[in-house]
Parts: structure tokens; sequence; C-alpha cells
């Protein structure tokens, strides 16, 4: 075990590009050939990685520019899942996570977005939060969140519950939600980021203070460390051919500066005492903080070490800060993900050296995946534009004034949702169902909208196909809008006002899927898997049962 953490420290402090200096063969290569290691008979730790965003045609745009060792590794020579998507409407980080993690729909599983209305409360919840717990070493409101809401069991979960809680799950993120949600109910521990300190805080949900190890590896101050760059392209700017020109007006970067190099120094002060420790989450050096993070836990938590199944849970989340500032297709955008190669890389040769990727094995997916910006579609005539709901919501509040009288008809919007007044309506002795019948035929209207399904209408049909199909397993009764409606392909859901917390809606469907090490083959995939085929098939690997609301089937091709 000794000899063990003095590789851990030698990697993390040498770095990954000293390694890469250093190394006699090419990055991936054994110094034995895989048919020389025995895989154990299951595998002695899962690794879920998640990446924010990540687009199926990031993986194959990026191809040439990408490493041996990261990407490409694990695509070449395990099973590539070449057409995984998400079966349901709404596709919101918090929705992702739950689905790869209980192997349901957000109608079974219920987080049907990362906010939603709560009629009994009149309150607008996010995915995580709970007022029950306290932050653990961090700012008041940072760490104040729990899976309470997730009403499905994990397969994490059912690995702790089938050992006894013997074995681990960890869950290691920026954002609160990856972390939380997929590390599940009975978490060994959750980790993620402060904004306003960039330190790893947690929920008293899962600890009364932070282990030793997590307060040792703050207090390196890895932080200041990456905020004290500048950030360049790591190749040539010539060699971003994949990506649009460095210059463009879809962005709007870091302080108005949208063209490298960044000084993260300079950007991240607010004066000259305080420095915005958020801006790390943005750059590629908070992807290096996550895998850095991660290693930490498997090394000082002795995961895969102690004859159980251990899973940790990482998620790469830089991507999803970067975007609102960058377009899809920037050099920005181009250049993290190479750098992320470079940590994935990393991250494999680590569990290698410690394990042996033979007895590890690992997932690669995303929550969801960039939409193309409607303004750059625009520019080819693609049909495509911007459905501003402030706008759209205005106009319906309006419209019902004029139909029933003043009054607050819509209660809150959100990714798709309308949430009406069901108080009002019933005061004013009118019928739920007609009100939304209205609301449904005044949205379909509006430029931008295909359909809109009242709730009452979900509740009693049962749709097979389609986009009805997918609005359907958006749908959860207890938390979802009155009317749920969905763009025309090219479309996205867009405000010009603040966010004031909520995110613009822009995400699609189609994930990259890969799944490597342990007795994993080398295989493609072209047909459709779905997202929730992830927990079905890794239980089948650690021959336990899926979680009760699981609807995901084990991937056929790679149980041959």
């Amino acid at each position: 075990m000794r000899v063990r953490r003095i590789v851990f420290v030698l990697l993390l402090a040498a770095g990954w590009m000293t390694l890469q200096g250093q190394r006699t063969t090419t990055p991936g290569q054994r110094t034995t050939t895989p048919g020389q290691r025995i895989p154990s008979q299951k595998p002695r730790l899962v690794v879920g990685i998640t990446v924010s965003g990540m687009r199926y045609d990031y993986l194959t745009v990026y191809w040439d520019r990408f490493s041996e060792g990261g990407f490409r590794r694990m695509a070449t020579t395990g099973a590539n899942c070449k057409n995984a998507r998400y079966g349901y409407l709404i596709t919101e980080p918090s929705v992702g996570y739950a689905t790869i993690a209980t192997g349901a729909r957000p109608a079974s599983h219920g987080i049907v977005s990362d906010y939603w209305y709560e009629r009994a409360t009149n309150q607008i919840r996010s995915s995580i939060q709970d007022g029950d717990q306290s932050t653990i070493e961090g700012s008041i409101d940072a760490g104040r969140f729990s899976p309470s809401a997730l009403y499905s069991r994990t397969i994490s979960d059912e690995l702790r519950v089938i050992s006894h809680f013997n074995a681990k799950s960890v869950g290691i993120s920026m954002d609160p939600q990856a972390a939380v949600l997929m590390a599940g109910h009975t978490a060994t521990g959750a980790y993620w980021l402060d904004p306003a300190t960039a330190q790893w805080i947690s929920s008293s949900y899962y600890v009364d203070s932070l282990p030793r190890w997590v307060r040792d590896f703050n207090g390196k101050a890895f932080r200041d460390i990456y905020l004290d760059r500048i950030w360049e392209p790591l190749l040539p700017i010539g060699e971003y051919s994949a990506s649009m020109l460095d210059n463009n007006p879809y962005e709007t970067g870091f302080g108005g500066q949208i063209t490298f190099p960044y000084d993260l120094s300079r950007l991240s002060m607010k004066n000259r005492r305080e420095k915005d420790y958020s801006l790390l989450m943005a750059t590629p050096w908070g992807n290096t903080y996550t895998k850095d993070m991660a290693i930490a836990a498997i090394v000082n938590e002795e995961m895969g070490q102690r004859g159980v199944t251990d899973w940790i849970h990482i998620g790469f989340n830089a991507t999803r800060h970067l975007a609102p500032r960058y377009s899809t297709w920037s050099v920005e955008m181009q250049d993290m993900y190479l750098r992320l190669d470079r940590d994935i890389a990393h991250l494999l040769e680590f569990l290698d050296e410690q394990l042996g990727l033979e007895n590890v094995l690992i997932y690669l997916t995303a929550d969801n995946a960039l939409a193309d910006d409607p303004r750059y579609l625009a520019e080819s005539r693609i049909p495509s534009g911007f459905f501003n709901y402030r706008t759209s919501i205005s106009l319906l509040r309006s419209y019902l004034n004029a139909v029933y009288g003043q009054g607050d008809w819509v209660t809150f919007y959100y990714a798709h949702q309308i949430y009406l007044n069901h108080q009002l309506i019933e005061d004013s002795r009118l019928s739920l169902e007609e009100v939304q019948d209205r609301v449904a035929r005044f949205m379909i209207q509006i430029s931008g909208v295909s359909n809109a399904l009242q709730s009452y209408v979900l509740q009693r049909n049962n749709f097979t196909q389609g986009v009805f199909e997918r609005m359907q397993q958006s749908y959860h009764q207890q938390r979802s809008g009155d009317v749920i409606i969905s763009l025309i392909p090219g479309w996205v859901e867009h405000s010009n006002m603040d966010r004031n917390g909520y995110e613009d809606f822009r995400f699609s469907s189609h994930v990259p899927l890969i799944f490597y090490g342990w007795k994993i083959n080398r295989i493609t995939i072209p047909h459709q898997v779905a997202l929730t085929d992830i927990a079905a098939t890794v239980a089948y690997f650690l021959e336990i049962s899926m979680p009760e609301n699981a609807s995901g089937q084990v991937i056929p091709d790679m149980v041959k």
C-alpha cells in the first residue's frame, strides 16, 4: 500500500506532461500483453465517467487531434456504442445523471429537470436541495444537498446493499448534481466544489466533517496554481480546423475577451485582494482538478483493494461552464476537449498502475449533448431559431387574463414546462382540463413550438413512439408542469434576460457511450442504445439486482 501511495504522489506531482516526456513506450502500451493479465472474477472497481454536454460527434470530429491514450484508447479497444440516446424530452444535467445512475426514466425516478415547482410548498426547488442538511466546510448554501428527491435507488445503492454496505460509492464532481445523484442514497461520500473558494466540500448528509485526506488535498492550493496560468491553445492554432474561427460572433468569452491567450490570473481578480475562484470551473484545469481529486479518493479510500467491488463516479463539468461563454464549435471548446483527453489518459495510466485495467470496469458517457447555436445554423439556411420563453409566457399570461380575467394564472415556467395556478383555477370554478386545453392551443401557435401536450393527456394515454413518447417519459405526475411543449428541431430555449439562477435549455440527446477495461471486448455497436441500459449492463456484470424502477436492458452485444 505504501508503494502505491508513493506512485500516486509521484504521478500527481510530476504531472501528465512530464510523464509523457519520460515514457519510453507509446501511450496506452503495456509492458505485458493483455492476454498475460487475467481479470478478476468481478471488477474490483467500477469507474463511471460523465462529461457534461459531450456530443457524440465531438468524439469523431476531434478524433485526429486526440492522443492515443485517452478517448481513442477507450473507443478503439473497448465497446463503443455509436448510437446512444436519451429517450425523453427534457435532457437537463440532473435528469441525465439520475437516469444513468438508476437505469430508470424521469417518469419513474422523479428528477424531471434541474428545477421544478413544488405545489405542496409553493416553492421552486432544485433537484438536490435539502434544507435539512448543512454544508460541511464551505459557504453556507453551497453544500445543503442530498439525493432525497431521487425516487429510485441507484445501481451503486444496489451494490452497497448486496455487499452489506462494505462496498464504497464515492462521487467526485465540480457540480454537486453529478456527485450527489450519481453516488446514490447510500454513498460513502460525495464531494464538489464551493464556487466561492474552489475548495472541495460536502454535505452533512454524508459526513460530519471532511475526511483528513480531503482537507489535505484542499491544503495543496491547486486552485491557485491553476488560476495563475495563461490559457493558450494546446496545439498550433492552425490545427483547430474542426472549429470555427477563434474570433466569431457567437461568443461572450471571459470579461468580453473571446480570443486566445487568456491570462487567468488577471481575469480571475475581482480586485487587488479578492479572486473569483468560480472562473476555474470554466477552464480546462477544472477538469484536471476533478481528475486529481478522483485519484486522491481512490488512493485514500483504498478503493478496489479491499476484496469487494467499489464504485467511483467522476463528473467532468468544465465543459458545461464553458458552454454559455463560447459556441458549441469554438476553438476554446475543442481545446478543452483535447486537454480533457489527456486528463483521461492520465487517469487510465493511474488505474492501470494502481489496480490493473483488467480489474477495472469503466464507462464514459455524457449527461446530455450541447445543441448547435441556431444563429450558426441560420447562416446556412438550416431551419432554426430561439424560443424566447419569457416573451412567450408573458403573451400567454395576457391571453389568459383576457379570457378569464385578471389573475396570476401561470405560476412558473421552466424547461418546456408550464405550471398553472391550480388554486386560482379551482377558486374560479374553472375546469383544469379546459384551461390546459386553452394553454396548449395558444402555445402551439408560437414560433418554434412543434407540440404541446396537456398533463391529463399524458396520464390517460400510453405513447409508444415519436416525440409524444419522449414527452411522456419526461412527465412525472407529482412534479411536472400542466402543459409540456416540444420545439422544432434546430430551435433552442433562450431568454434575452439574466438567467436568475436558471440556465437556458439548449441540449440534445445523442451522446457517446464507451465501456472499457475488465472483460470488455473490442466491439462497435451501431444500433440504438438507451442510457438506461448502462445500469442494467453493469448490474449483469456485477451479478446484482437492478434498481426496482429500472427500465433499461442489458446491451446484448456486450454479453455474447
